[in-house]
């Protein structure tokens, strides 16, 4: 009774599984194919294209870094590790 109760469990999974990957290819159908054929998103006609900057720019100098000041810790007792009363 239980393995056929599993069984059951099963193929409804697997239907659901089913009907969830058609339902994305109805709604997505020609991203999708043209994923899997390697195309990508966008078509390369349609893409951003690479090349040359059309103008070089010179970016702005920022005044020499300090260095931020640190906390200094203050100096804790070292403790033993072994405690006297063992």
């Amino acid at each position: 009774m239980v393995q056929v109760a599993a069984a059951l469990l099963f193929a409804l999974a697997a239907g659901l599984g089913v009907t969830v990957i058609l339902a994305m290819l109805n709604n997505n159908e020609n991203a999708i194919l043209s994923a899997l054929l390697g195309e990508g998103a966008f078509p390369a006609e349609t893409g951003p294209q690479s090349g040359p900057a059309p103008q070089r720019m010179t970016l702005r100098r920022s005044p020499a870094r300090r260095d931020a000041p640190r906390p200094i810790r203050a100096a804790a007792r070292m403790q033993p590790a072994l405690s006297r009363a063992a």
